[in-house]
């Protein structure tokens, strides 16, 4: 662990789990830590506890320049946008500004030699990289999973220090959001599994979406991989990737033995095995992986079959790309609840699939004003309220063989505090009629 933090001015921005987790690590290091959250009162109070017995202190409300003053490097939460931060930040005497890096960042130069798996893209990222470590530990080694999907890398740098055992392979699931503001950071496999239109309330634009993307290629040599889907082929030449390229092979369907819904999560499943692979896994110990794989809360998760017909949660689809991937898994007819937060995308583009695969559209909260006059010339599409009474529409209209899919192609901010309480909501309400169904039978 070569990267000297001690004694270091350090502002932490968010006390999310990321934020937390740098905060306790660089406690730890020694450095002179400050954090910066505009609801201090939000905090968990066992955090709020460790903060005030660690003299941690806590700037609250909106950022000012100020608060940065004497900091000489920032590790903003990966929501907080660099090009937000970045204008506040007060000049130094020698006329620069400190330094905006990512968590997962600063804790990979902390790492020893650990290998590490990057995976990113649009949609798919979190299944890959989770399948990825199931074959990984299906062969034997010992893995850490973490970044975006959930377990910041921090922690896992704690631990070390604490006296945890060392991974064998480290996997990361990486947002353009880290990506953005890591510097050094160099994967030995990279895996670039999509881009579409996304987070452009982030970003400025596409093409600074697309270079955080790419950033995670940006620091391999020719002794490393990178993993990219057909259609992101030409990259290899344009963003002057150095390491060996593979392209996956969509036509691949290696693991026909799995729970987990849509030829798109075979696509997945022959990225991680690619990414797996260049650690020993054979094709038998990634098929042993899949037949055994639970798929994920959220994502194309399978909650019910009521009177023949099947309910689905797909809360994490939060784009119409994402929509495009969910829809595309139906071979039969769907029942489509969406609504919420619209982030963009191209409504006019997915028409001809809801034509073909969407029975009728049961929108709910915001957003009707985008998806109604889109659509409604090619599908039926009703609106209420609330999801309760669209889930209780759609099951109205559904009939046995068919699916009632929740993919609401939106943010949840408009009802929901995030994806995992909009899923849970839809679960709950069809594990209520589903246990009525089976009492009265």
């Amino acid at each position: 662990m070569s990267f000297e933090l001690s004694h270091r001015r350090i502002a932490v921005i968010g006390a999310g789990r990321s934020g937390r987790a740098a905060l306790r690590l660089l406690h730890a290091l020694g450095a002179d830590v400050r954090l910066l959250e505009k609801s201090p009162e939000s905090m968990p109070e066992d955090f709020s506890a460790w903060l005030e017995s660690s003299g941690i202190p806590v700037c609250g409300g909106e950022h000012r320049p100020e608060y940065f003053e004497g900091v000489d490097l920032v590790i903003p939460s990966p929501g907080a946008a660099k090009t937000l931060i970045e204008p506040i930040l007060p000049l130094r005497e020698d006329g620069t500004k400190a330094e905006i890096m990512a968590e997962t960042e600063m804790a990979w130069r902390m790492l020893e030699d650990e290998p590490v798996i990057g995976i990113t893209g649009t949609s798919g990222k979190t299944t890959t990289t989770s399948l990825c470590s199931a074959m990984l530990e299906a062969h034997g080694l010992r893995v850490f999973t973490g970044g975006n999907i959930g377990v910041p890398l921090s922690e896992y740098v704690l631990s070390r220090l604490e006296g945890a055992e060392k991974a064998d392979v480290v996997v990361l699931e990486l947002s353009s959001f880290q990506l953005q503001t890591c510097s050094t950071l160099r994967p030995r496999v990279g895996m670039l599994l999509n881009i579409s239109e996304n987070h452009l309330d982030f970003h400025k634009d596409m093409a600074e979406y697309s270079a955080a993307k790419l950033q995670l290629f940006a620091c391999q040599t020719e002794n490393d991989l990178a993993i990219l889907s057909p259609a992101l082929a030409h990259l290899a030449e344009e963003a002057g990737i150095k390491a060996r390229v593979d392209i996956i092979d969509l036509d691949a369907r290696p693991f026909p033995e799995t729970r987990l819904i849509g030829a798109h999560n075979q696509n997945n499943a022959e990225a991680a095995f690619m990414a797996a692979s260049a650690f020993g896994v054979t094709r038998e110990e990634a098929a042993l992986a899949m037949r055994e794989f639970t798929p994920i809360a959220h994502r194309l998760e399978h909650v019910a079959d009521v009177d023949g017909v099947q309910y689905v949660n797909d809360s994490k689809c939060t784009t119409i790309e994402a929509l495009r991937v969910a829809l595309s898994a139906f071979e039969r007819p769907v029942i489509l609840l969406a609504g919420g937060k619209f982030k963009g995308g191209d409504l006019e583009g997915i028409k001809p699939l809801l034509a073909s695969r969407v029975k009728a559209v049961t929108l709910y909260g915001a957003a009707r004003e985008h998806f109604e006059p889109a659509w409604k010339d090619v599908v039926p599409v009703t609106w209420d309220e609330k999801l309760d009474d669209a889930l209780a529409r759609a099951r109205s209209i559904a009939a046995s063989g068919d699916a009632v899919l929740l993919a609401p192609a939106t943010a949840s901010f408009d009802q929901y505090k995030n994806y995992l309480e909009r899923g849970e909501h839809f679960r709950s309400l069809v594990k209520a009629f589903s246990s009525s169904e089976r009492t009265t039978a």
